[in-house]
């Protein structure tokens, strides 16, 4: 049977994927082939408030979005509400579909300013913070964040009716604490608990180690959530996405992609993001990429230096072209 769901004005139809906020990953050029793929909806890099409103150059830069990336959110962090505040009215400005606030980041240089997870040890600043970003704009407010900060406060519960409360329109939840940072399984049970949480009428979003179409599944299956965002099991398979459709679908899982399509992907990949970053940034910034396209090849690593670590970009097209024609018809 369909369903839908709404956040906001905007509607999915049967179980969405959504492409998780990364830094230094979910720039335009990754977003360009995750939407290729069939990701529903995407988000920038994470952006940060201070830099926002103090105009830094890197900051700005990641409030671009393109048309064709709709439906997409601008995701912000910060530990001050005014800070928070402005930066949000600066990126509507922008006009995503969505502002989207991390409460989520575990990394310490974040968590410890009292940013991103380190959030989740002042409930009512993050509430607080919360209810004044969304009486600021004028399109939806989302949130993600964690199950708590360690085992001992495990207080999503609590957080998600908060968060609804004050008027966020969404929320995705990262089945870790902050004290896991990326270690260990995801627990979704208690992501399914918010879901059947009477109190709670938003859509519930998980998050956390999905990774084969065999995951989605038992996600939308045992646990009911409104849809899934993955993160890092789309770095080097932005096809992901539309492996689980299929098998959501069918029951069955599309053919693994060879050499030769990845090549394909990785070329276009490329091209993208020179096209958006410039030839140096956009060079520098492809490498971790193409490690993640081509893991795992036998007998690849000379080539795999070659090209990473190349600045000649008709070099890189050649050694993208030599990777298809060696290893072509492989598919792992």
């Amino acid at each position: 049977m369909d369903t839908s769901i709404r956040i906001g004005e905007v509607e999915f139809r049967n179980k969405p994927l959504l492409l998780a906020p990364m830094e230094d990953v979910t720039d335009p050029s990754f977003r360009y082939v995750c939407k290729k793929f069939g990701a529903d909806v995407v988000y920038t890099e994470f952006v940060s408030s201070d830099g926002l409103i103090r105009d830094a150059h890197k900051s700005l830069e990641k409030l671009v979005i393109y048309d064709y990336e709709r439906p997409i959110g601008i995701q912000l962090y910060g530990h001050l509400t005014d800070a928070m505040v402005d930066s949000a009215k600066i990126a509507e400005i922008k006009k995503p579909d969505f502002i989207d606030i991390n409460f989520g980041c575990p990394v310490r240089k974040i968590a410890r300013r009292g940013a991103g997870a380190g959030m989740l040890c002042n409930i009512p600043l993050m509430v607080e913070m919360t209810e004044a970003i969304v009486k600021a704009v004028k399109i939806p407010v989302t949130v993600k964040t964690r199950l708590g900060w360690d085992e001992k406060s495990k207080n999503i519960m609590e957080i998600a009716e908060k968060l609804q409360d004050v008027g966020i329109k969404a929320l995705t939840i990262h089945g870790r604490t902050r004290a896991q940072l990326y270690k260990g399984d995801a627990d979704w049970t208690l992501i399914g608990e918010v879901k059947k949480n009477p109190r709670i009428n938003i859509p519930i979003i998980g998050n956390g180690d999905i990774v084969i179409p065999e995951d989605a599944k038992l996600a939308f299956e045992k646990y009911n959530v409104d849809g899934i965002m993955i993160g890092r099991g789309a770095i080097g398979a932005p096809w992901i996405f539309r492996d689980i459709k299929e098998y959501l679908i069918t029951g069955e899982k599309p053919q693994p992609l060879t050499v030769k399509e990845k090549v394909e992907l990785a070329t276009l990949h490329f091209t993208r993001s020179i096209e958006v970053k410039g030839e140096r940034v956009g060079v520098y910034e492809m490498r971790r990429h193409f490690s993640n396209y081509f893991k795992g090849l036998k007998n690849f690593k000379e080539t795999r230096l070659r090209l990473v670590t190349s600045t000649d970009i008709s070099e890189i097209y050649e050694i993208l072209e030599e990777i298809a024609e060696k290893w072509g018809e492989e598919t792992d």
